[in-house]
């Protein structure tokens, strides 16, 4: 499980028009102090790696900065961090190479792709992302492995600029990127999900284009993708969380430490503008309800597919209420048939399509019932 440390809280020198913790910062519940030796006490009770988060992580003083990687590696020989990339500077790139810096880059894609990534009139947010893309090259020109998150919208994913997108990433895989994080605009604000998101076909579309890509690469880049083809042959042992029955108030796959040393609850769970602490156990009703209500009222009765996705992140549920299905089931659904029929033609049945599949599920939906959540994985191996 990941820990994440928010060494600044929610503070940022961008304002995206569409972060989650917009809805804490519009509440008044948003905060930009952290009693930074009171976490670091907490860190060195803790037994396990920790990766740095914000806001924006790199505000931090770089004194600061360097104790936390300090720290990390000493314990666990390596760290974390997800930053926007555009104040990285040569100490930053030192730290990163000294403390074995796993690096992640939050950036839409390059020049006006970038432009919900706000900061503050247009001029300023294209030097900005100017700043991020030339980080990017010079972590990989310097080794330091570099992840990408990238946000699909109407700024960067219709028709007309995938192009742009493609060639973007095929030049910076090529440059030594390792990964690409594809999200799917999630914007709690009503006003700016209707103005930037896209619709389903335009989503699927544009998915549909990224894997050709890594198929033209001949590259597992994209980890939403590698889960989904892991997943259709019952391996889900480092699948991501949204697609491991996730309970919306008591995250499995996310703790975030908060300053007294309270686990505070995934971001993704403060549509309201509350920043909810971990519930202290976890319920599967979501998903019990889901596999037996049928689709037409929101639920994914029937769904070949439900084994693998389960209806996905609760966050990106329909209307909003996390007791639904994902928002983005067409998109998922027609990447599951894709990532399928490119499994049939090689000769390989995928777990949608045997027998079996109905057996596991029973195994599912019983642990859920006694409070567990096992992996695909272990049910088929206590099956063999």
């Amino acid at each position: 499980m990941v820990l994440e440390v928010r060494p600044l809280k929610n503070k940022c020198n961008l304002a995206c028009k569409y972060c989650y913790e917009n809805t804490l910062k519009d509440a008044g519940n948003a905060k930009d102090f952290c009693e930074i030796e009171a976490v670091k006490s907490l860190l060195k009770k803790e037994d396990r790696p920790f990766a740095l988060f914000g806001g924006e992580p790199l505000l931090l003083d770089e004194k600061e900065l360097e104790s936390f990687f300090s720290l990390g590696f000493e314990r666990y020989k390596r760290n974390i961090i997800q930053t926007n990339g555009t104040l990285i500077n040569d100490n930053h790139i030192r730290m990163f190479g000294q403390y074995k810096a796993v690096v992640g880059i939050s950036i839409d894609g390059p020049g006006e792709c970038n432009d919900l990534r706000w900061a503050g009139t247009l001029e300023k947010t294209r030097e900005a992302t100017a700043k991020t893309e030339n980080a990017i090259l010079r972590l990989c020109s310097e080794n330091i492995p570099t992840a990408l998150i990238v946000t699909l919208h109407r700024q960067n994913a219709v028709r007309e600029k995938l192009p742009v997108m493609l060639d973007w990433l095929r030049g910076l895989i090529r440059k030594g990127a390792r990964y690409v994080r594809l999200h799917i605009l999630e914007a709690y604000n009503p006003v700016v999900l209707g103005r930037y998101s896209l619709s389903s076909e335009e989503t699927s579309e544009a998915m549909l284009a990224f894997a050709a890509l890594s198929e033209e690469l001949k590259r597992d880049f994209i980890d939403i993708f590698n889960d989904m083809k892991h997943l259709l042959k019952g391996d889900d042992s480092r699948a991501s969380c949204v697609w491991r029955a996730c309970d919306f108030y008591s995250s499995e796959s996310v703790d975030t430490l908060g300053t007294n040393g309270e686990m505070i609850n995934c971001g993704h769970s403060h549509k309201e503008g509350i920043e909810f602490l971990k519930a202290d156990t976890r319920g599967y009703e979501r998903y019990i309800a889901l596999y037996h209500t049928p689709q037409e009222h929101g639920g994914c009765g029937e769904c070949r597919f439900f084994l693998m996705c389960k209806g996905w992140c609760p966050s990106s549920a329909m209307n909003g209420d996390w007791r639904n299905r994902t928002a983005h089931c067409g998109t998922w659904k027609t990447l599951y048939k894709h990532f399928e029929h490119r499994m049939n033609s090689r000769g390989e049945k995928p777990l949608s399509m045997r027998q079996i599949r109905k057996d596991v599920e029973q195994e599912m939906l019983a642990a859920w019932t006694m409070g567990r959540n096992p992996t695909i994985r272990s049910i088929l191996k206590d099956m063999d």
